[in-house]
């Protein structure tokens, strides 16, 4: 009896060890790990809930009507049509593409931050430059990052691009943040990632999370 016993107790310590995903506190709430995990997920390209595009859309254009965007309605409808498709595009929940873009620019299309970083996804005019080269997207110099259209299509493959590098939901949000040169000297050092950015995104995801729509 006490064989078996403690048999049992090994295979539970085993199990927990193994459902910790991100190497975080085990004394962290259930809410919290459900939110490390379902933002991972998103930015992988696994659904957290099932909803059709069409939902997606008036969802997104809700949340983009409580912000100064600078864009007229039409256009607006435009660029959250883009924002849905280009995540499928690249495999991403557009609940994340969107909650990089409230915590970047506030859904602003002419931001420019202290940085030089620019437009809707806060991009630098040399990252824009490459992908836009690589992407065939016509590159008119920096302004061209003001187009929102544009703009979108770049961020959400810059974020899909550094996916695929770090395969790890809070290292490609630190890497798009921070840069993923400064990251990588982080990560050789042994550092931990700034977090600020990571929780920012985590916190506009979950808090316009949409609720799983049951399909009968």
């Amino acid at each position: 009896m006490d064989r078996a016993r403690l048999a049992i107790l090994i295979v539970c310590a085993l199990l927990t060890t193994t459902i910790e995903p991100f190497g975080g506190d085990p004394q962290a709430s259930d809410s919290s790990t459900r939110e490390a995990v379902e933002v991972t997920y998103s930015l992988m390209g696994e659904p957290t809930s099932e909803k059709s595009d069409q939902e997606i859309v008036d969802q997104i254009l809700d949340r983009l009507s409580r912000r100064h965007t600078g864009l007229p309605e039409r256009e607006r409808i435009a660029l959250v049509q883009t924002i849905v498709e280009e995540a499928r595009a690249q495999n991403l929940d557009p609940g994340l593409v969107i909650a990089v873009i409230e915590v970047e620019s506030a859904g602003y299309h002419l931001a420019v931050s202290h940085v030089g970083a620019m437009g809707l996804m806060q991009i630098l005019p040399a990252t824009g430059k490459e992908l836009a080269d690589r992407m065939n997207i016509a590159w008119k110099g920096p302004d061209t990052l003001f187009d929102p259209i544009i703009n979108v299509k770049l961020g959400t493959a810059y974020l899909r691009q550094l996916a695929d590098r770090y395969g790890n939901v809070n290292t490609a949000l630190a890497a798009y943040n921070w840069g993923p040169g400064r990251i990588d000297r982080r990560l050789r050092r042994g550092a931990t990632l700034p977090s600020r950015y990571i929780e920012q995104v985590m916190r506009a995801v979950d808090r316009n999370a949409m609720p799983a729509v049951s399909r009968s």
